[in-house]
């Protein structure tokens, strides 16, 4: 649990008073998950050689876990460190190893990468372009809104242990999320070593998070569509991306399939057992695996 401390002889955990980033704020979620017994010190400003050994300083300071020195550490695709990618890579793999994780490694990169480097890179100004009708919200957009509004009463420090609790609970569903996945992927991989080099459909006997998995992986690049028990009874089959960047499906179903439901369905595509055809043409739902074969033969010909 985290604590806030009044002076930095009372703390293990020294950061930045003021306005609250992501970067922080992350960072002191993971130390409360990897410590267990954070007592923290918010100041705005330190000197190293005023704190005693063992005390972890982040984001302020000019330390091991700061990245406003002219020679913050970088990641090899040059986008800077913050705080938070600075503690995840000195002691990420350790945490790991105490959860007594399987697959460290590949948990380790893969938070680090859906997680650690988006905060990273927009506290260093590395910002994504986004073009788009609507307010689109980042994640460090979303712990901005923590900080003390105009004519609030709240302070900011109570207000920095809010985004800290919120931090620690996406951190903890970060966590079993990649776990998810790398679990998933190995399954995937041996599914692509095994299935028949002319098939161009996946079929699962049970949902896996399975689309960086395929679109990784050269095994995959005939695959059109990938089918899987639904969670609403039946069975989904679904289109397959073009690539990670381009979304366009590598084959849509037809087009006078789209939007089309139950007995309507069944007599434009003469398949029995078709529940419904998205307008977007990128999923359809069957009554049973009979007629997941049946689309598939057809479309896959």
């Amino acid at each position: 649990m985290v604590q806030l401390v009044h002076s930095k002889e009372e703390a293990n955990c020294i950061t930045h008073s003021g306005t609250m980033h992501a970067d922080e704020v992350f960072a002191t979620a993971f130390l409360d998950l990897y410590l267990g017994d954070v007592r923290v010190f918010r100041t705005s400003s330190i000197s190293l050689n005023e704190v005693e050994e063992g005390v972890l300083v982040y984001d302020i300071g000019r330390g091991e876990y700061d990245h406003h020195q002219i020679d913050a550490v970088k990641r090899e695709n040059s986008i800077p460190y913050s705080s938070v990618g600075l503690l995840w890579k000195k002691f990420g793999k350790d945490f790991l190893e105490k959860q007594e994780f399987e697959n460290v490694e590949e948990m380790f990169l893969g938070i680090d990468k859906d997680l650690v480097e988006e905060i990273d890179g927009d506290d260093n100004g590395v910002f994504p372009k986004v073009i788009c009708p609507y307010k689109v919200k980042t994640l460090p957009n979303i712990i901005k809104i923590f900080n003390p509004s105009y004519d609030s009463n709240e302070t900011e420090d109570s207000q920095f242990l809010k985004a800290v609790s919120l931090a620690k609970m996406i951190w903890e569903e970060e966590i079993l999320y990649i776990r998810g996945k790398v679990v998933a992927d190995h399954k995937i991989k041996d599914l692509l070593l095994k299935k028949d080099p002319n098939q161009k459909y996946l079929l699962l006997d049970q949902y896996l998070p399975y689309e960086d998995s395929i679109l990784g992986n050269e095994e995959a690049n005939n695959l059109l569509f990938v089918a899987y028990p639904s969670n609403r009874g039946g069975y989904s089959i679904k289109t397959i991306p073009k690539s990670a960047e381009d979304k366009t499906a590598r084959m849509e179903f037809p087009v006078e399939w789209a939007g089309l439901e139950n007995q309507d369905l069944e007599e434009v595509s003469g398949i029995e057992g078709l529940r419904f055809c998205h307008t977007g043409r990128f999923l359809v739902s069957c009554n049973s695996l009979q007629s997941v074969y049946q689309v598939l033969d057809k479309l896959c010909q």
